[in-house]
């Protein structure tokens, strides 16, 4: 039958999502039903096409006969104007049209009239959903008018699953009682939708395709793994399951550690690795501003962003991050400062209170980044705030040898390089203990200079051998002397203390040495003793920092440091405290440490007179070598010198250590002569009888070879006479 398109007596006839026609013409319709479980839905309602498209019918008193009511929705859908002529027919349902799932976007039908996102339960939506619209035909991108508990919505149908897919109607399915209804939110709808049934794209918060060596980032798996979980991994399940959890989502982290590892270049490459919208990188002194005010205004311009699609989309809202660079530039504990003005401390309590104040967010993540976890503010690390800290250590070997060949990379794909360094970089790898990821980059272009400079004719630069330019491996191997890990073992300057070599002069020596490579081996591969301190004590001049700088080159360990006083000529007490400190903070991020602490009493200015000593640098060192490694995989050997290792005692700094060793002088005359084999080769055993002879006290090693020395200049050999000159002139 052929009917003409009208409207609806009344509005509220709108939200059934149903045609109306007159009685007559519905007893009309009803006659020509074939088969009344197919067709009628209801007693007074029925499946038809018009123009093709499925609507349920129902009579109203209020329709014209000849004419058919369609809301406004309905005949934008079919394309109908008012008075248009249109087919009406019967439609048969079929099992095949059975839904087992349909999604539904939803919006708000009177748009622009909510100035905050609308909260709407899906699990109550979906019971309401079908009980208005029950074995109803639904098709593809059909408006639906519907009220809900009052609120008018707007429903658009966006796909839907049939039980026999590939029916005779592939764009139209019948809501029934198990159909499982799932609402997403129409884009930049003012609603906000929660529970089970909230099937709101979810966009992946990490993107699947990133590749960390793409990236060139090299050794960090396990902090990624680490921030993946702790920031992110609860971001990926829907906010209901998060809500059924009880908990909130992490807003902060804190990336900590030495400089040149990485906590940067994170920053860099995080927008690369996260499918969202670009982070904002911000470097910390950026935010300070000279006007009044200013700085906590920037602040809150970062924020900003964030705070209004929050208040528009609620928990539908997409992550934003932001990062700060050199974060303890603007966060330095409050009451530090020493300036009248308290910016800084404004700066802080700003920052504090948009991460988790009163009306915090739940859709940032702010990542801070720094290498002076200690000068930030407390409150800034509390949970709730920045409460991950991970931190970005040395890279071990496997993550060495990623950096080596992401910074080689280039090298190898243009064959700029020799396959003996290509096939020795895991070589290359062991042998950058401690070296860090800017330091290993540093290596490379190093090695490359070398390559350069080969290749280049100062006096003619026209002459460029641009096939000849090949980085060789003994380029390697000179970068790796050119350029020592900042937390390494510097060898050169270890080798300094015993230039002369290591005289083995008896078995006293023997014992010593054997007893400190026992300890080096135990704190190598004991895990009941993560930190041992020996304390070298003896007479001035034998040999005791000679035979620590050497114990420490001879470890192998990768970081090695030194301690002393002529590094600190001029400290005060707070900043010898500090340096100290920071030696041993240097020595957490190694597994493996040695600590020289040399001639302890000039370290903590001690004098005989009075006697006097620095009580604050002594009170340092006693906590430091009582305090064991953080981690369970470092281990630290602290060596300390001293030569009045009884004076020390009555100040406790003995017992501080947990071996004493004592280093004698060289006494017997068999340990003299062994030495003067060493240096001097040309002495009869008569000659040698006589000096040692004359030798009636014992005598320091390091005074032995002075006088040796002492005696050699300007002769060919060292007659006995003018060694035991030069044995009177420096007083024995």
């Amino acid at each position: 039958m052929d009917l003409a398109v009208g409207q609806q007596p009344s509005n509220s006839l709108a939200y059934t999502n149903r045609v109306y026609v007159s009685h007559p013409d519905w007893e009309f319709l009803l006659s020509r039903v074939a088969n009344p479980e197919a067709s009628k839905i209801e007693d007074d309602a029925l499946l038809i096409t018009v123009n093709g498209l499925v609507f349920a019918v129902s009579p109203n008193k209020g329709i014209e006969t000849g004419n058919i009511g369609l809301n406004s929705l309905q005949r934008r859908f079919g394309v109908f104007t008012l008075t248009q002529r249109v087919k009406v027919d019967i439609f048969e349902s079929n099992a095949g049209l059975a839904l087992t799932s349909v999604i539904v976007r939803v919006d708000l039908l009177a748009k622009g009239k909510v100035k905050s996102p609308l909260q709407l339960a899906t699990e109550e939506m979906a019971g309401a959903f079908k009980a208005a619209f029950l074995s109803q035909v639904l098709q593809t991108q059909q408006p639906l008018a519907w009220d809900f508990r009052g609120t008018k919505l707007e429903l658009i149908i966006e796909s839907f699953q049939n039980l026999i897919p590939g029916g005779n109607c592939p764009n139209a399915g019948q809501l029934l009682q198990p159909t499982d209804v799932v609402f997403t939110k129409e884009k930049g709808a003012m609603v906000a939708l929660s529970g089970a049934n909230s099937g709101a794209p979810r966009d992946n918060i990490i993107n699947p395709d990133f590749d960390f060596g793409k990236l060139g980032i090299g050794g960090l798996g396990n902090e990624f793994n680490q921030i993946f979980r702790r920031a992110f991994a609860s971001r990926v399940f829907p906010g209901h399951i998060v809500k059924q959890l009880g908990i909130n989502h992490v807003r902060g982290m804190l990336l900590w550690g030495p400089p040149g590892c990485g906590k940067t270049l994170i920053a860099r490459t995080i927008g690369k690795i996260l499918n969202a919208r670009e982070p904002k990188i911000v470097n910390g002194p950026e935010v300070l501003d000279k006007y009044v005010g200013g700085s906590e205004e920037r602040i809150r311009e970062l924020f900003k962003d964030a705070e209004k699609e929050q208040q528009e989309m609620g928990d539908g809202s997409g992550l934003h991050v932001i990062i700060f660079d050199e974060i303890d530039a603007i966060c330095k504990s409050r009451g530090s400062s020493r300036d009248s003005t308290g910016v800084s401390d404004s700066i802080v309590n700003q920052l504090l209170s948009k991460i988790d104040g009163v009306n915090s967010l739940n859709n940032i993540l702010v990542i801070g980044m720094t290498n002076r976890k200690d000068m930030i503010d407390e409150a800034v690390l509390r949970p709730g705030r920045l409460e991950v800290h991970v931190e970005i250590g040395l890279p071990d070997e496997e993550g060495r040898l990623q950096i080596i060949s992401i910074h080689t990379k280039s090298m190898r794909e243009h064959k700029r390089i020799a396959p003996e360094a290509v096939e020795k970089l895991a070589e290359l790898a062991r042998a950058t203990k401690n070296y860090s990821g800017a330091e290993i980059e540093g290596l490379v272009k190093s090695a490359a200079s070398f390559a350069f400079q080969r290749n280049v004719n100062v006096k003619d630069l026209s002459q460029l051998k641009e096939e000849e330019l090949i980085v060789e491996w003994a380029d390697f191997q000179r970068a790796l002397l050119e350029v020592p890990p900042r937390l390494g073992a510097n060898s050169e300057e270890l080798e300094v203390l015993f230039r002369n070599g290591i005289v083995p002069y008896g078995s006293s020596f023997d014992a010593i040495m054997m007893t400190l490579r026992r300890f080096v081996q135990q704190v190598r591969v004991s895990d009941r003793t993560p930190l041992l301190s020996v304390l070298l004590e003896g007479a001035p001049s034998t040999g005791k920092t000679a035979i620590a700088a050497s114990l420490g080159v001879q470890s192998e360990f990768p970081f090695v440091r030194v301690v002393s006083a002529d590094a600190m000529v001029g400290f005060s007490e707070t900043a010898k405290c500090a340096a100290i400190l920071k030696a041993f903070q240097d020595s957490s991020r190694s597994p493996l440490s040695v600590i020289v602490l040399d001639d302890l009493e000039r370290l903590i200015d001690y004098s005989p007179i009075g006697p006097r000593f620095s009580n604050t640098v002594v009170q340092t060192l006693l906590v430091l070598l009582k305090k064991p490694p953080t981690s369970p995989d470092k281990r630290l050997l602290v060596i300390g010198t001293t030569s009045v290792a009884a004076h020390l005692e009555d100040l406790q700094l003995v017992q501080g250590f947990n071996v004493m060793l004592t280093v004698p002088q060289l006494t017997g005359p068999e340990e003299i002569k062994t030495v003067l084999r060493e240096v001097v080769t040309s002495l009869s055993q008569k000659e040698m009888d006589d000096i040692t002879s004359a030798i009636s006290q014992p005598i320091g090693i390091k005074q032995l070879l002075m006088v040796t020395e002492m005696a050699r200049q300007g002769e060919e050999t060292v007659s006995t006479d003018r060694f035991l000159e030069c044995l009177h002139i420096c007083g024995f």
